[in-house]
């Protein structure tokens, strides 16, 4: 799961690293939460191309937004056949730019404890992301988004027993090439991030406030460590390790 993510980079090294032609000014940000503004790259023109959108996905079905549940994450082992979510693996997947996010790990005091997670060198890489425009009974369009889930990697099983689904750069072109690749040819990116991808380490429960945002936040609270092993909670069919799927609606 992915509730909250960074994006400390400039816009000048987000455009350099995702190639696309347009030069968007916005500023770092080191808590982005639900329902907020979030960066997206996507396909147009068969070229990369920035878009801002709104993080938590709409389906152009939905009727009543405000009682619709926010979709901020898709589990990528049932996105193809979710009714929420199969038209925008079929032709509005993107690419989610982000330099780190948090997750939750429970403690033996009941409390959760954050942590931070980002490459060992600190760089940019892309959350597997998919798209939607919804409009509603007046004209008005709003984009929105949701990031792709699947089962934790050998680092943050401990933590949670999933994490957001990362393409590497080699499978950028291909993620967002809807018109000729299908779902069904992605399963090799649908995956966990390799061992040794990504470094942990524990941060402050400011995170927990979606007013806070600064860089104190990604600042450790003690050296950075791998977290302590613990065993991995069963998966029934399909990887799924729960009913609930953390907040991962199943919409039938």
């Amino acid at each position: 799961m992915c509730g909250r993510f960074t994006l400390r980079a400039s816009p000048e090294e987000v455009r350099e690293t995702f190639g696309y032609a347009a030069q968007p000014n916005f500023p770092p940000r080191c808590n982005i939460a639900p329902t907020q503004p979030v960066a997206i790259v996507r396909s147009e023109n068969a070229a990369p191309a920035f878009a801002l959108v709104r993080w938590g996905l709409l389906p152009p079905w939905v009727k009543d937004i405000k009682a619709f549940p926010t979709l901020i994450n898709a589990r990528s082992e049932q996105a193809a056949e979710k009714p929420a979510f199969r038209a925008a693996m079929r032709r509005r997947r993107c690419l989610v730019p982000a330099d780190g996010f948090y997750e939750w790990q429970k403690t033996k005091t009941g409390k959760k404890q954050p942590y931070y997670i980002r490459r060992p060198d600190g760089g940019l890489f892309a959350f597997a992301g998919i798209w939607e425009s919804w409009m509603d009974a007046e004209g008005n369009e709003l984009e929105t988004a949701a990031i792709l889930t699947t089962s934790a990697n050998a680092l943050l099983a401990p933590i949670h027993d999933r994490m957001p689904v990362v393409v590497r750069k080699g499978d950028r072109e291909r993620w967002l090439d809807s018109e000729h690749v299908p779902p069904g040819d992605l399963a090799d990116i649908l995956q966990p991030a390799p061992d040794g991808y990504f470094a942990a380490y524990p941060v402050s429960t400011r995170v927990n406030a979606v007013a806070n945002d600064d860089e104190g936040l990604v600042a450790p609270l003690a050296e950075e460590t791998t977290p302590p092993s613990v065993a991995k909670p069963k998966r029934g069919k399909g990887g799924s390790s729960g009913a609930s799927g953390g907040g991962q609606m199943s919409l039938f």
